[in-house]
């Protein structure tokens, strides 16, 4: 059983009509149905909860983390930021998704502004698979079509992606890495570029198929973890290596 948090910070759903009408019980209770019957353990954790939600028990028994968040990534303290941080860096899965992309989490990790452009429109957004034999990209064909979308465009300042998997071109002729992974310590981190509040693009099969697909790529698989510091050596020093 993979135990998967969602982590959302439930602000535009409840002061903005229309980020209410598309999400009405929050962004996070949409993903966590939409992830529902995966064999995934869900729970979910919002900013306004005691210390954001997640707690050391939260995180110590939690494999993957989805992260959303958009107006308020100043208000997540840098304490439970660090710990998020630490969790990834032994082990923990991290997805973060659209805006996310800001959140002090991932700027920690990707140790970049990971500024972009962007422009909200309504305009179509095509979502290119760019990597099919990938397993995010088990089951997804050449392409998922968003009738309407925010726009990201280049240049994301962002270190070189370990992998990209999506590439995203806009009505307005802006592309974007969409679909990029990374590896930070003994931890793996999937961004995928979709979900503005106020569309229903995580009521899209195909985008929530690449999310779960994430689930398991990121889930820590079971090893022996590195031994860091002083060590004594495997055989004795006088003996000559052949």
């Amino acid at each position: 059983m993979v135990n998967v948090t969602i982590w959302n910070e439930f602000v535009h759903e409840k002061i903005h009509d229309e980020a209410k009408e598309v999400y009405p019980e929050g962004i996070h209770k949409v993903l966590a149905d939409g992830l529902a019957g995966e064999g995934y353990a869900i729970r979910t954790a919002t900013l306004d909860q005691p210390e954001h939600g997640l707690t050391d028990d939260v995180l110590n028994t939690t494999d993957v983390l989805i992260w959303w968040g958009h107006m308020a990534h100043d208000r997540v303290n840098d304490q439970v930021v660090s710990k998020v941080v630490k969790r990834v860096l032994d082990g923990m899965g991290f997805i973060v998704l659209h805006s996310g992309h800001f959140s002090k989490p991932f700027k920690a990790l990707m140790g970049t502004s990971c500024d972009l452009k962007w422009r909200e429109a309504k305009e179509q957004e095509i979502i290119w698979c760019v990597n099919p034999n990938h397993p995010i990209a088990e089951g997804i064909e050449s392409h998922i079509l968003l009738e309407h979308e925010e726009m990201y465009g280049e240049f994301f300042d962002i270190p070189t992606p370990d992998e990209l998997i999506f590439l995203s071109n806009f009505a307005g002729g802006e592309v974007f890495r969409s679909g990029c992974t990374f590896k930070r310590g003994e931890g793996k981190i999937f961004y995928f570029r979709p979900g503005h509040e106020t569309y229903p693009t995580y009521y899209n099969p195909q985008v929530m198929k690449v999310i779960s697909n994430s689930i398991r790529w990121a889930h820590p698989t079971p090893h022996t973890k590195p031994v860091y510091g002083y060590s004594e050596p495997v055989r004795p020093l006088g003996d000559i290596l052949v």
